[in-house]
């Protein structure tokens, strides 16, 4: 991957974690959610007073990730004498298949900020009531596959991606902090996936939304990361 392709694809990802952590402004504004119980999707919710702002901030991350995700991935293609191409990662599939995980994380992110639930369920009894019962709009269904297809996508790519790290450069920022971003993200999407579990069977909500934010904290604090690694020349960019 050239310099300046690397640095593209920094500038979109830096730029993508941030949109990403948009979420932390419900400390400086009202909100009327509770951060530790509710789901950080349900900031979006279509009947939250503020759900524009944060369906365009989702939006605009989702965008920002897979623009960067794409750069990166055309970055493992050189041109050739003769006009022909060839992948520079041939050696090493960890590294094209994590930007093609990243890139369906971004995807799903934009789908997400376009598919939002039309109530907050862990503070709406009715809206609880109405989404068991199956009465909330085809979107609640929908939203749900896409959360967890962008989620599938970031586990993938931090997984992939770091692992490409640690082949080529182990003194990469990358390399030497990714395996501990991998692990507390982890970490942390098992203790959301059993909060979920537990709010769904009626057992309360193990404070989902504190677990849920960790989840994407850790993502967009991984993606700042890779961007640190490609924008200062880290050979994991280069695979």
């Amino acid at each position: 991957m050239s310099r300046s392709v690397a640095r593209t694809a920094a500038a979109l990802l830096a730029l993508g974690a941030l949109a990403y952590t948009a979420w932390v402004l419900e400390v400086l504004v009202r909100t009327g959610l509770d951060p530790v119980r509710t789901y950080v999707s349900e900031l979006a919710a279509a009947d939250q007073p503020l759900g524009g702002l944060f369906r365009a901030t989702d939006l605009t991350a989702g965008f920002l990730v897979l623009a960067g995700a794409l750069t990166g991935l055309a970055g493992t293609w050189r041109r050739r004498p003769g006009g022909r191409t060839s992948r520079t990662t041939g050696r090493d599939p960890w590294a094209v298949g994590g930007w093609i995980a990243l890139a369906v994380f971004g995807a799903a992110t934009v789908a997400d900020s376009r598919l939002p639930l039309s109530c907050a369920p862990t503070v709406d009894p009715v809206c609880a009531a109405r989404e068991t019962a199956g009465l909330v709009p085809a979107t609640h269904a929908a939203h749900a596959v896409s959360s967890s297809l962008a989620m599938t996508g970031a586990l993938a790519a931090l997984v992939a991606l770091t692992v490409a790290a640690r082949r080529h450069d182990r003194r990469s920022p990358l390399a030497r902090t990714g395996p501990a971003l991998v692990a507390l993200e982890f970490a942390a999407t098992a203790w959301t996936l059993a909060a979920v579990a537990a709010f769904e069977a009626g057992k309360g909500v193990w404070a989902l939304g504190a677990g849920q934010r960790l989840q994407v904290l850790l993502v967009a604090a991984w993606l700042a990361v890779l961007a640190h690694s490609l924008a200062t020349g880290g050979r994991e960019g280069r695979r």
